[in-house]
């Protein structure tokens, strides 16, 4: 473990870079940009650990941004909406997030959102492009079960900002050996707001959607396979949703 994975598992660190960046990408978010948030009331009486958060992901950075700024304001009892920015005086810090060890790599603001909570794992899928090997690398699987037995974990099972790819047995293995709360969350509008790093407008004036579903009902001793079509289904990734989609599409 390097010096920037230790600091981050001092909260004193993490708070302070919700702070600042909460600050910064707040005007992107509420006034630049517009954000709906609902479902909220379905995380305000969560425990503090062992919380699985698997939602679809638009964007390598504003995804993650956006759901630290709706917990803290959770955390300071607002409700389906951000209002002010106080809540970032006290941010929440029971919190990491799952991403791709290549895309945390790149540069010094990589480097600074795994201080800010980043659990880099190995794409098993491949490696700057080229598929090169499969399974799960249990040093990856530590990361995350540590990270549940202290805090709640945000995590993207299709691995991908692309829309309606597959999702990653990875998740599914992580939830039937440790039996987590799941949370389902539905983004979207992020890909029309922002570039694919999350970080420059693309589209201003946008409507960003973050909707929280309650938490999923699952059977443990399903196999990874039912698991991870539950999950997909859930946060609306499926092939059935893939098929409503194009028909609005077509439609409209």
């Amino acid at each position: 473990m390097n010096f920037t994975d230790k600091l981050k598992h001092f909260r004193i660190v993490r708070s302070l870079i919700y702070t600042v960046v909460g600050l910064i990408t707040y005007p992107g978010l509420a006034i630049i940009n517009k954000i709906k948030i609902t479902g909220t009331e379905n995380i305000k009486d969560l425990p503090k650990h062992n919380v699985l958060f698997v939602s679809n992901h638009q964007t390598y950075f504003a995804d993650v941004i956006t759901f630290i700024h709706i917990f803290c304001a959770v955390k300071w009892r607002k409700q389906n909406r951000l209002g002010l920015p106080y809540y970032l005086l006290f941010p929440v810090t029971n919190l990491y997030y799952v991403a791709a060890e290549e895309t945390m790599r790149g540069s010094w603001i990589s480097r600074l959102f795994i201080m800010a909570g980043a659990l880099t794992v190995k794409r098993t899928w491949r490696s700057e492009g080229t598929e090169v090997r499969r399974g799960l690398d249990p040093s990856d699987t530590r990361k995350i079960e540590d990270a549940l037995n202290t805090s709640w974990v945000i995590t993207f099972p299709q691995g991908t900002t692309k829309p309606f790819a597959p999702g990653r047995k990875g998740t599914a293995f992580i939830i039937k050996s440790n039996k987590p709360i799941v949370v389902p969350v539905v983004i979207n509008g992020f890909w029309r707001a922002f570039t694919k790093k999350g970080l420059t407008f693309k589209k201003k004036g946008s409507l960003l959607t973050v909707r929280f579903k309650p938490p999923m009902v699952i059977d443990y001793n399903d196999s990874t396979e039912v698991i991870l079509e539950q999950i997909m289904d859930a946060i609306e990734q499926s092939k059935k949703y893939m098929m409503l989609g194009k028909h609005h599409t077509l439609n409209t």
